[in-house]
């Protein structure tokens, strides 16, 4: 009897693993990154990430470093039976990257006040220019990340996205910056 291939519709990665008996390290590396890839945990060791090229391939680099350091790893590519199922969990993917997206438009106000509070003050000078443009890369490169995490455009991104417009708006029709002054004058985040 032959069976007819199934379509592949394996859109997610199951991934467990275990740091027992490894290095704190090892442990630590691995949290940092599947943090950073957005991963979703369904219980302790356990989590699921959308299976896309790039987290795919990080996917595999860090499962090789685990097994280095000696812990374990098992990374499942998989596909939900049931529509509802995987729905529910993009709902939860969104859900977690619109608390990251709503904490960068928390901040984006603070930011705003203080390039017009430097601006009031008179703090035109090369050095406070430089300070802010590094401010203004730190705060880009936070974003940058939770974009890159943000597999099935959570709504907050278009909340976002009008902000900074509406933003870009009020402060290229207020009053002219002063000489020299770009788009800078923000305090730093403590946040990556």
């Amino acid at each position: 009897m032959t069976r007819e291939a199934a379509p592949r519709r394996e859109r997610f990665l199951l991934i467990s693993a275990s740091t027992a008996g490894a290095a704190a390290a090892t442990r630590v590396r691995m949290w940092r990154k599947l943090r950073s890839l957005g991963a979703l945990y369904l219980q302790q060791s356990v989590c699921l990430l959308p299976a896309t090229a790039g987290v795919t391939r990080d996917v595999r680099r860090l499962a090789g470093r685990v097994r280095q350091g000696g812990g374990t790893v098992r990374v499942l590519p998989m596909a939900f039976t049931d529509p509802a199922a995987e729905q529910a969990v993009i709902t939860e993917l969104n859900a977690a990257r619109d608390a990251d997206y709503a904490e960068v438009l928390d901040r984006l106000p603070e930011l705003h006040r203080e390039l017009a509070h430097e601006q009031a003050r008179g703090r035109l000078t090369s050095a406070e220019v430089e300070e802010s443009e590094a401010d203004l890369h730190r705060f880009q490169a936070w974003l940058a990340k939770i974009e890159a995490r943000d597999y099935f455009g959570a709504a907050a991104a278009a909340a976002l996205a009008a902000f900074e417009n509406a933003a870009l708006d009020a402060e290229t029709s207020g009053p002219a910056p002063a000489a020299g002054r770009g788009r800078s004058g923000l305090r730093a985040v403590d946040r990556p």
